[in-house]
């Protein structure tokens, strides 16, 4: 039998911190290709200027990824762990887009990915430590 990638708990969550990492990354590289893709074509057209568009929406597969892990877990826990994490990197991924002074796909495209690089680790272990303590509470 085949393991198949990412490796996942019977819940359905991933189960190790490279493999969402892995995943996520992944998708901001495939969203950050179809959008230059996109971008390159319309600029042969003669529809725009290349490196127009926004950046940010390479991270539209993480999300997916994100959202599809948030449901694989339950109770309150999750909620704060992924408030935390999306407050934290997105600062950190709006800081290093407005740091370059880039075309808007190079710097929303450095903004995902570094979002994507600090939410992955944050949420992982956030999400575990706070159902950790959920359950350590319900055994009182």
């Amino acid at each position: 039998m085949t393991e198949s990638f990412p490796r996942r708990d019977a819940h359905r969550r991933i189960v190790a911190l490279t493999d969402l990492l892995g995943m996520q990354l992944a998708g901001v590289v495939a969203g950050a290709a179809a959008l230059a893709l996109f971008d390159g074509l319309f600029a042969v057209a003669g529809l725009g200027e290349f490196g127009r568009v926004n950046g940010w929406l390479a991270v539209i597969l993480p999300v997916m990824l994100a959202v599809e892990e948030f449901r694989a877990w339950y109770g309150w826990g999750r909620v704060w762990a992924a408030a935390g994490a999306v407050v934290a990197a997105g600062a950190a991924g709006l800081l290093a887009a407005g740091l370059v002074a880039w075309p808007p796909l190079a710097g929303g495209v450095l903004g995902a990915t570094v979002t994507t690089a600090l939410f992955a680790p944050l949420w992982f272990y956030g999400v575990r430590a706070a159902s950790a303590r959920a359950e350590r509470s319900a055994d009182r």
